[in-house]
């Protein structure tokens, strides 16, 4: 074999193979990239501390839904049946989005009965019936409450949510503690 014809086949040996190489790098590190880091196992408060924040979540989520619920039905009894048809509508929309976040209310629940927190459990279960409870006195068509009624009723909501959130703290900063 001829000398020339030999360097030729090393020389392009060579560069097919530096070629692969480089490949093989760029796919490595651009797969490593894309890859979420692997981390630790993630330890068991640190678990439990994500539920508890999905739950506060939920449970920020609702109340919120609720304001807005409890104020178009203040108002739809305030104003009986002058009150404007898109208002009437409005309140149907967060109605169907309030019991939405209700049944997401009731996994809530189940997941701090599941984490053995059923003091907590029942302060959240307390806090929906109150919810619950004025869905069912103050709504559209209404004339014989008063507004000073409503406010008591919606006190009584803004306590038990408050009862609920003062036993979430403390319970997820023993948790913070010991993670």
């Amino acid at each position: 074999m001829d000398n020339a014809l030999l360097i030729q086949i090393l020389d392009t040996s060579f560069k097919v193979a530096l070629g692969a190489l480089i490949a093989m790098g760029a796919g490595w590190w651009v797969s490593r990239r894309q890859r979420p880091p692997v981390t630790e196992k993630e330890s068991p408060e640190s678990r439990r501390l994500a539920m508890l924040e999905g739950i506060s979540s939920q449970v920020g989520q609702i109340a919120h839904l609720f304001g807005k619920y409890a104020s178009l039905a203040a108002e739809s009894t305030q104003y009986g049946e002058r009150w404007p048809l898109p208002r009437k509508k409005e309140l149907e929309q967060i109605n169907a989005e309030l019991v939405d976040e209700f049944r997401k209310l009731a996994d809530a629940e189940a997941k701090l009965l599941m984490l053995g927190e059923k003091n907590l459990e029942r302060c959240l279960r307390l806090y929906t019936l109150k919810m619950a409870s004025f869905r069912k006195q103050v709504y559209v068509g209404r004339k014989d409450i008063t507004p000073e009624q409503i406010a008591g009723l919606k006190q009584d909501i803004a306590m038990a949510r408050e009862k609920f959130y003062d036993m979430l703290s403390k319970k997820y900063d023993r948790l913070l503690v010991s993670a």
